[in-house]
C-alpha cells in the first residue's frame, strides 16, 4: 500500500525522505516544493486548476516571492519579509507549497506536523481549505483527508489527469516539520455547480478578502478525517453544460455506492430560455438525482447562493433567483431529496447587513461571487444544515453523513470592505523587467472581435483573467470562453460605461479602432494613469465616452492624423499597437 513520509528540519532523520529548501518538485522525482523557480519550467505547474490554485501576478514574475527558509524545526516562508521586499500590502501571506505524486485517484490521509504560533491555514489541491485553526507553542499535529481526482481545467476542453497531493500552508509564523501521506478508504462527497461553488484561484501575496472563493472549496474543513470532498463545480456552468462539457462524466467514472453528491446551479441557467426554473432547469436536476441513486449515491440539493443585488430605485432587495430556489423545493419534495436552503440563508444575511456592509463577504466590485470570508460563512451554514440530518433514523444514510461533520468553530470574519490594493509605484512605472505582451497572434488579417479585443488587452496589461462572470451584460453567459476576460476588464475599469447600450456588449461583433483604443487606453490608465489631456484633431469625430482615451492615444503616439476611427481593426494591427506599449 502506498505511503510516503518526509522530514523538513535541518537534522537528518531515519524512516523518511529528508527535504531541504532546494528540494524542488519535478515529475521525475515525484515530490518537492513548488516555487517561482520551477513553475515556469513545467506547463502543468502553470495551470492553476492542476496545482494549488495560487497565481503570481505578472508584475512580480522577476521577484523571488516563494523564498523558502529552513531551521531545526522545519521549512517556512517569512511572509512579512517578502511583502516588505515587494512593497506589498502588510499582512498578506506567501504560500508554502509542497507536492507529492500518488499512484492513483482516490482518497488519501495527510498527516503533518507544524511548529509556530497564531492562525494557520492548510489548503489542499485547487485551494480547498482542509484545516483552519490556532497553533499552540511546540509541535502541532494536523490530520486531514484529501481527494485526488481528474479535472477539466478552465480554458481547456479535455480531461487532465491529476495524480498528486498538493499541500499549501499559510501563516505568519508556521514551519512545516513532517508530512506523511497514505491511501485511505472513506466516503466521498462530490459537488456539482457553478462559479459560486467552484475552487477559485487566489493571487499571491494572499489575502482572504481579495480572493475569489466558492463555498465548495471551504466545505472540506468541516470533514477533516471522516469524508473526502471532491469539488467538480466549474465557473459558468449550467445544469446542461456541466454534463455536455464533460465535468459530470468525471464524477460518473468515480462515484460509488455510499458516496454523496450535491447540486447547486441557477446563476447561469437563468440567462437561457430553455433552462427556465420549472422547465429545463427542473428537468435536468431531476435527471441528475435519478442517476445518483442508480449509482447507489445519495443526492442533496442546494438552493442557489443569493446575489447582493438591490433595486435601482433603492426600494429594497432584488431577488433574482427566487423562482429557481422554489423549483428546488418542488423537486426535493417530489423526489424526497434533502434540501439545504442556502438561498434563504444568504439572502437573510444580505438583508441584515444591507447593500454596503454585505460587500465584506464578496470579492471587490462583485455582487455574485464571495471572497474567502463569504465562502467560509456559506460553507459553515451548509455544514450546520448537514448536522441537522441526524434527526433522521439512525440507519438513514443522511444521518450517517451528519455524524461525519466536525464543525470548525474558528470564526473568520472581516469588519471592513476589502479593496484590491494598488500596485506598488515601481511596477506602475514599468520598472519590473517583464516587457513582452503575453499574446499570440493568429489569423492576422481577420477583423478583431470585441471579446477578442478585451482578451488581447488584458494580457497586454498583464492582468490575470478571472474565471467568474457577474452577469454584467445580457448577451454573455458565464461558460463562454471570454466571460472571464470581460469580468476582469470591468473590474479594472477598462470598459467605458457609455460604450454599453441596453446591457449588450456585442462580444462577437468586429471592433472599430475607436473602441479598441478605449480598451487599450483603459488598461494603460489602470496600470499607469493617462497623460495630461490635450485637445487633438480627432475631437470632433469621437464619442463622448471615448474622447479622453483618443486624446491619450494621440499623446502616446498610437494614433496619427487621418486615422479612420470608425474602421474595423485587423488582428495584426491590434497586436502591433499592444506591443508598442510598455505595460
Amino acid at each position: 500500500m502506498f505511503s510516503d513520509r518526509f522530514f523538513f528540519g535541518k537534522e537528518n532523520r531515519e524512516g523518511g525522505i529528508q527535504i531541504s529548501p532546494d528540494t524542488l518538485y519535478s515529475e521525475e522525482q515525484g515530490y518537492g516544493f513548488v516555487t517561482d523557480s520551477n513553475i515556469p519550467k513545467d506547463e502543468n505547474l502553470r495551470i492553476p486548476d492542476l496545482c494549488n490554485n495560487y497565481v503570481l501576478p505578472s508584475c512580480y514574475v522577476d521577484e523571488k516571492v516563494m523564498d523558502i527558509m529552513q531551521d531545526e524545526q522545519g521549512c517556512y516562508i517569512d511572509s512579512a519579509a517578502v511583502c516588505r521586499t515587494l512593497s506589498a500590502e502588510e499582512g498578506r501571506l506567501i504560500p508554502l507549497y509542497f507536492r507529492v505524486n500518488v499512484p492513483r485517484s482516490g482518497n488519501y490521509t495527510v498527516k503533518l506536523k507544524a511548529y509556530g504560533s497564531g492562525e494557520v491555514l492548510v489548503f489542499g489541491a485547487t485551494r480547498r481549505l482542509m484545516f483552519k485553526g490556532q497553533l499552540k507553542n511546540g509541535e502541532n499535529e494536523i490530520s486531514v483527508v484529501q481527494n485526488v481526482c481528474d479535472i477539466i481545467p478552465r480554458g481547456i476542453t479535455t480531461v487532465r489527469n491529476r495524480r498528486s497531493i498538493d499541500l499549501t500552508i499559510l501563516g505568519a509564523d508556521v514551519k512545516l516539520s513532517e508530512l506523511e501521506i497514505s491511501i485511505c478508504s472513506c466516503p466521498t462527497l462530490y459537488i456539482c455547480g457553478d462559479s459560486t461553488v467552484t475552487d477559485q484561484s487566489a493571487e499571491m501575496p494572499y489575502s482572504p478578502g481579495t480572493s475569489y472563493s466558492g463555498w465548495g472549496q471551504m466545505l472540506p474543513v468541516h470533514f477533516p478525517m471522516k469524508l473526502a470532498v471532491s469539488n467538480h463545480a466549474h465557473s459558468g456552468q449550467t445544469t446542461d453544460s456541466f454534463r455536455s462539457e464533460g465535468h459530470y462524466s468525471i464524477i460518473q467514472a468515480c462515484i460509488k455506492p455510499g458516496d454523496y453528491i450535491m447540486f447547486q446551479f441557477a446563476h447561469n441557467d437563468q440567462k437561457l430560455d430553455y433552462l427556465k426554473a420549472y422547465e429545463g432547469y427542473y428537468e435536468r436536476l431531476k435527471e441528475y438525482i435519478k442517476e445518483a441513486r442508480q449509482y447507489g449515491a445519495y443526492p442533496i440539493i442546494i438552493t442557489p447562493l443569493a446575489r447582493n443585488t438591490w433595486k435601482a430605485d433603492g426600494s429594497g432587495y432584488n431577488d433574482l433567483l427566487e423562482e429557481y430556489a422554489e423549483a428546488c423545493f418542488k423537486l426535493g419534495t417530489q423526489m424526497n431529496v434533502p434540501i439545504i436552503d442556502l438561498h434563504k440563508f444568504s439572502m437573510e444575511e444580505i438583508l441584515r447587513d444591507g447593500l454596503e456592509s454585505s460587500k465584506r463577504f464578496y470579492f471587490p466590485k462583485d455582487y455574485t461571487h464571495t471572497n474567502d470570508y463569504g465562502a467560509f460563512k456559506m460553507a459553515g451554514y451548509i455544514a450546520d444544515e448537514i448536522k441537522n440530518f441526524k434527526k433522521a433514523s439512525s440507519n438513514n444514510p443522511y444521518a450517517r453523513l451528519a455524524e461525519m461533520v466536525t464543525k470548525n468553530e474558528t470564526s473568520w470574519t472581516v469588519d471592513t470592505i476589502p479593496v484590491v490594493p494598488e500596485l506598488p509605484e515601481r511596477y506602475k512605472k514599468g520598472e519590473n523587467k517583464e516587457k513582452s505582451a503575453q499574446i499570440i497572434l493568429e489569423r492576422p488579417d481577420d477583423s478583431l472581435l470585441r471579446a477578442e479585443a478585451l482578451d488581447m488587452v488584458i494580457k497586454t496589461a498583464k492582468f490575470f483573467p478571472t474565471n467568474v462572470f457577474n452577469d454584467l451584460y445580457d448577451d454573455i453567459v458565464g461558460h463562454e470562453w471570454f466571460a472571464g476576460a470581460v469580468q476582469c476588464a470591468y473590474q479594472n475599469g477598462i470598459i467605458p460605461e457609455g460604450m454599453i447600450e441596453n446591457k449588450l456588449f456585442r462580444p462577437e461583433e468586429p471592433i472599430n479602432l475607436e473602441d479598441f483604443m478605449c480598451f487599450l487606453m483603459g488598461a494603460y490608465m489602470s496600470r499607469k494613469g493617462l497623460p495630461i489631456e490635450k485637445k487633438c484633431s480627432f475631437d470632433k469625430d469621437t464619442k463622448d465616452y471615448s474622447i479622453k482615451y483618443i486624446r491619450a492615444a494621440v499623446s502616446l503616439g498610437l494614433l496619427k492624423d487621418g486615422a479612420n476611427l470608425a474602421s474595423c481593426i485587423k488582428r495584426k494591427n491590434a497586436f502591433d499597437l499592444c506591443n508598442s506599449l510598455n505595460l
